[in-house]
This record gives C-alpha cells, structure tokens and sequence, in this order.
C-alpha cells in the first residue's frame, strides 16, 4: 500500500484512505443524541459549519470540551481521520503513564526524545518513543484502558497512520490536561510544558487562537489520498474565561495552506459559538 510522509520530519506511515464523503454531516447535538433545553448553538453551529465546508477543499471534523461549564459538541464524526503528527499527542500520555505504571520518573533519555517530538514534531523520536510504549499493541492497551475505544494506532513504527475522530483527540487531551486524570501533578505539567513550547512556525491552527495554548499539529501530503493533505490541530486553550480542549481532523485539502486554512476557521467558529452560547 502506498506510503504517506508525515509532516514535522522524514518518517514515513501507511494507512488505509477514508472515502471523501459527498456531503457533510452534522453534529449530535448532544453526548445521548437527544436534543435539550440550550441546544439552540449546536445547531446553529451546525448550520454555520455546513455552510463554510461547503466552500472548501477536502472535508473536517471538530469537536470541543468546555471544562468550566461541561458543554461538548462534535461535528462531522462521520469517517476516521489519519492522525499524522497529532498521534504524538497520544504517544506522549501513554509514555507518562508506563513511567507511573514502573512507579518511577521519565528517564532523561525520554524527556529528551519527547521533547523533540513535540516541540519540534520530529518523527525519529517518535519512533522510538512508539517502541518504547509498545508500538501498536501498547498504545492500544492504554487507550483502551482509559475508556479511549474508537482511535486505532498504526501498526509497526506507522503511528502517523493512527485513526480516530476529533472527540476521542479531545478525550485524551482531557487524560493529559486533567488536575483529576490519570496522570501526576509532575508528569502533567511536563506535558502541558512540552505542548506550550511548541516551536513558533507550528503554533497554527488551535494555537492561532491563544498564544498560550497547549498545542500539537500534524500534516502530511497523502499518497494514499493521491497527494492531497492531511492537516490537524488539537490543543488546550483558555478564551474568555472558558479552558477549552479542541481537536479539528481535515484530509484531502490540496495544499498544506489550504487545510490550515480551514483548520483555524472551523476552530474559530467552534470556540466563538461555544463562548457565546454560556455568556
């Protein structure tokens, strides 16, 4: 099958291609897929996404988690996405958690390998932080293990080639970000730290919207997809009071331009709504 090269280095992942879907689809409205009382933004949210997707490239997905008021939403669950870099993002909670697990602190070796994968999104040490944790069968037991069941990592040392949908990115920034999650206060705020220095050109995307945010992109140009791009953004956030944890999934954009694009756009017009909407 063909290879598809993941952005922030040289490694290379393979990975099955999702079929473009004709239409977007909506949102549920609601976790249990019932409308309540104060839905009206979610489908005005809708709406409004299915309009400016309409106009671009490609397709997106997106999801949010409002901590300081507990309101989810999800849009355009409707196929997986390939992660590319933002794998990392899981690569780096199941590391934390094997050191817990062996009651004892992150090796030097590993801070250091994790730090340049994600400040700098370098695939080398991402390889070997994936064996590290495991590789496939590893990352899957952790994920599993913390409710996470619908992401399906990479076989071999192809992490970018993981696939899962925006609510799930979002439900492991929660286990990483979390002052009440699986992981302790030290290997939390190394994580926070590592996400919060990510280098300037890679701020794109959820960070475009808080300089301060905890954030990971990936992007890579397909083969699998004849060449058109892959490009995400998940990240932690705080907008007008309100922490916020975001993932928006895009593929077949047909520059890397054109996905950040939309990537920040749909970010915006997730956040400005979900803001709106508790004012």
């Amino acid at each position: 099958m063909p290879g598809l090269t993941v952005g922030g280095g040289s490694g290379v992942v393979r990975g099955r291609a999702p079929a473009v879907p004709s239409a977007v689809a909506g949102s549920r409205v609601a976790p249990d897929g019932d409308a309540r009382p104060g839905d009206g933004w979610r489908q005005r949210l809708d709406r409004s996404l299915s309009r400016y997707l309409r106009q671009r490239p490609g397709r997106a997905a997106v999801a949010v988690y409002d901590r300081t008021n507990g309101a989810r939403y999800d849009y355009g669950e409707d196929e997986h996405f390939l992660l590319a870099s933002v794998a990392k993002v899981d690569i780096l909670l199941a590391l934390l958690l094997k050191a817990q697990r062996e009651h004892r602190q992150v090796a030097s070796w590993e801070r250091s390998l994790a730090t340049s994968m994600i400040r700098r999104s370098d695939n080398s040490s991402a390889h070997r932080l994936y064996d590290r944790i495991g590789g496939q069968g590893g990352l899957k037991r952790t994920l599993r293990g913390l409710g996470i069941r619908d992401t399906w990592p990479g076989s071999g040392y192809y992490w970018g080639s993981t696939r899962s949908f925006p609510s799930e990115q979002v439900e492991v920034l929660d286990r990483l970000t979390d002052p009440g999650g699986p992981l302790t206060a030290g290997n939390r705020k190394l994580a926070m730290r590592l996400m919060s220095t990510v280098v300037r050109e890679q701020r794109w995307g959820v960070g475009s919207l808080d300089r301060h945010a905890q954030v990971k992109n990936g992007w890579l140009p397909a083969r699998v997809h004849g060449g058109l791009w892959t490009v995400n953004s998940v990240g932690r956030l705080t907008v007008g009071g309100h922490e916020l944890l975001v993932a928006v999934l895009s593929d077949h954009s047909p520059s890397m331009g054109a996905g950040i694009s939309t990537v920040e756009q749909v970010a915006r017009m997730v956040v400005r709504e979900a803001r709106a909407a508790t004012r």
